[in-house]
C-alpha cells in the first residue's frame, strides 16, 4: 500500500497535459469516469483522482513512463477483491442469512473499481477535500497517508480517522444498507484538507453490476413483520443520478443525492 501511495504521488505531480492524455475519451460507452479527472472549478471537492476497473479492462488506462503503477494497482484490486469477499462472508453470517446468500447476489465483480486520490492543500478560506456524502456501492476500503483527513460521522461528532501504516478503514455503504432496511448503516464520511500540504488516498468500491435492481429483502421486512424503508431501485439509474448532481454547476452541497432519494416516509 505504501508503494501504491508512493507511485500515485509521482503520477499526480505529473503536467496537466500529461495527466489529461489519460482522461475519458469523447464517445466512450463507459458510465464511470475511467482513468484522470479533476473536479472542475465549480465543484466544492477539491480533489483529482485516476480510476480503473479490473485487470484486464479494455477501458483501463496508465501511464506508459509509469508501467510500476499498473503492476502494483493490478495487484492490489486482486487483493482487495479477496478481502472484500471475506468481508461479504462475514457480513452474511452476521445478518443471519443463509450461507453464501450475498456471494450469489453479488456475484459479478466487473463493476467495483479502485481509484487514487490526490486531495489539494487547504485555503485560508476553505478546507473541504470531499463533502459528507456516503457510498454508492456495498463495501468501501480506504487507505491514506500520513496527512490524514478523513473523519466519520457518528452521533451528531465528526471523528477523525487518525492514519496508521498499513491500516484499512472499512466502511459499509448505500446497498448493503438498502438490502438490511437500514438494519446496517452506510457509512457517513467525508474528507478535510490540511494547509500546505496533499493528501493522497486509494478507495477500493466492491459493487455490484449496474444492471442490478435492489430492494429491502424480505428477511428484513415481510418475514419480520416490518414495512420496507427503501423503494425498489437499478443501481445504473442511481449511480448516473449521483453523477449528473455531482457534475452540475447549479448544485449545491445540500442537493447531493443519497440513498434517502429511495426513502419510504413511514
Amino acid at each position: 500500500m505504501s508503494k501504491a501511495l508512493q507511485l500515485s504521488k509521482t503520477f499526480f505531480q505529473y503536467p496537466p497535459e500529461e495527466k489529461l492524455k489519460l482522461s475519458p475519451a469523447g464517445g466512450c460507452d463507459c458510465e464511470l469516469p475511467i482513468g484522470y479527472n479533476i473536479q472542475p472549478d465549480h465543484s466544492v471537492d477539491k480533489n483529482e483522482y485516476f480510476l480503473v476497473f479490473q485487470p484486464g479492462s479494455s477501458l483501463n488506462k496508465y501511464p506508459e513512463n509509469l508501467p510500476e503503477l499498473r503492476s502494483v494497482i493490478e495487484d492490489l484490486y486482486t487483493r482487495f477483491v479477496g478481502i472484500g469477499s471475506l468481508l461479504e462472508s462475514i457480513i452474511n453470517d452476521c445478518l443471519g442469512l443463509p450461507p453464501n446468500f450475498l456471494k450469489e447476489y453479488h456475484n459479478e465483480r466487473e463493476w467495483d473499481f479502485m481509484a487514487a486520490f490526490r486531495y489539494f492543500p487547504a485555503t485560508e478560506s476553505e478546507a473541504n477535500g470531499i463533502t459528507e456524502h456516503e457510498d454508492g456501492n456495498c463495501i468501501t476500503f480506504v487507505f491514506q497517508d500520513e496527512v490524514g483527513g478523513l473523519e466519520v460521522h457518528k452521533d451528531g461528532e465528526w471523528i477523525p480517522v487518525v492514519p496508521a501504516e498499513g491500516q484499512i478503514v472499512v466502511n459499509v455503504a448505500d446497498f448493503i444498507q438498502v438490502l438490511t432496511n437500514k438494519k446496517f448503516k452506510s457509512a457517513t464520511h467525508g474528507v478535510v484538507r490540511s494547509k500546505g500540504i496533499s493528501r493522497y488516498s486509494f478507495g477500493f468500491f466492491y459493487n455490484l453490476h449496474w444492471d442490478k435492481w435492489v430492494e429491502p429483502l424480505p428477511q428484513f421486512t415481510a418475514e419480520i413483520g416490518e414495512p420496507p424503508k427503501y423503494k425498489r431501485l437499478q443501481v445504473r439509474e442511481y449511480q448516473k443520478m449521483r453523477m449528473m448532481n455531482k457534475l452540475d454547476p447549479l448544485a449545491r452541497p445540500e442537493d447531493e443525492i443519497g440513498i434517502t432519494y429511495y426513502a419510504i416516509d413511514t
